[in-house]
C-alpha cells in the first residue's frame, strides 16, 4: 500500500525521486498543500493568548494578570526591552501595552524562535482607577499595578450559598 502513495507518514520528502515527481501536478498540489497546512497548524503548541491574545502576532510577550478585591496587577515578560521600548496607556478600563523589539539581521540565520517586532496587548480591566496606576521595570519584567475604584471596592459581595434540599422546584 505504502507504493502507492506518493508521501510516507512521517517523511517531509515525498515516496517519489527524479524527474517524474517535478512533472507530476497531482504530487506538487499535495506537497504546497501540506506545507501550507504545517505552516499554519506550527502555532497550536504556543499558549493561546500568544496566538490570539489582542490582536498581536504570535510570538508576543506572556502576560499575567492577577485580581484582588483591591487592585489589578498585570505582569508582562519583555525580555531584551527597555523601559523606553514600551508604552502603556490606560482609558476607558483598557490598560494597553505596546512596543516594538528590534530584530537583529544576521546573515546565514537558519532558524529563529525569538520574536522581533511591534506588538500590542489590551487587557479589559473594568473599575480600574486609572488616575492611582502605576508600573516598574526590572529585568525585563513589567509589572502595572491599577487599584480598583472605591466603588467597585464597596460593590463586591459575598453571596451565601442555599442548601439545596431546603430550596423546593
Amino acid at each position: 500500500m505504502r507504493n502507492l502513495t506518493p508521501w510516507g507518514r512521517n517523511d517531509r520528502a515525498p515516496a517519489m525521486t527524479g524527474p517524474e515527481e517535478s512533472a507530476n501536478p497531482i504530487v506538487t498540489l499535495h506537497r504546497e498543500m501540506n506545507r501550507m497546512f504545517d505552516s499554519v497548524l506550527r502555532g497550536f503548541d504556543t499558549p493561546l493568548g500568544a496566538v490570539l491574545g489582542g490582536g498581536i502576532s504570535s510570538g508576543g510577550p506572556s502576560l499575567d494578570v492577577d485580581e484582588t478585591d483591591k487592585e489589578y496587577r498585570v505582569t508582562a515578560e519583555l525580555p531584551g526591552l527597555a523601559k523606553d521600548d514600551v508604552e502603556i496607556t490606560c482609558q476607558d478600563g483598557v490598560l494597553v501595552i505596546r512596543g516594538e523589539k528590534q530584530g537583529e539581521k544576521r546573515e546565514g540565520r537558519a532558524f529563529s524562535e525569538r520574536w522581533f517586532g511591534r506588538f500590542e496587548r489590551q487587557i479589559s480591566l473594568p473599575d480600574a482607577d486609572e488616575e492611582r496606576a502605576n508600573a516598574s521595570f526590572r529585568d525585563g519584567l513589567l509589572t502595572v499595578t491599577i487599584p480598583k475604584t472605591e466603588r467597585a471596592q464597596q460593590k463586591a459581595r459575598r453571596i451565601p450559598i442555599n442548601d439545596a434540599s431546603a430550596t423546593t422546584h
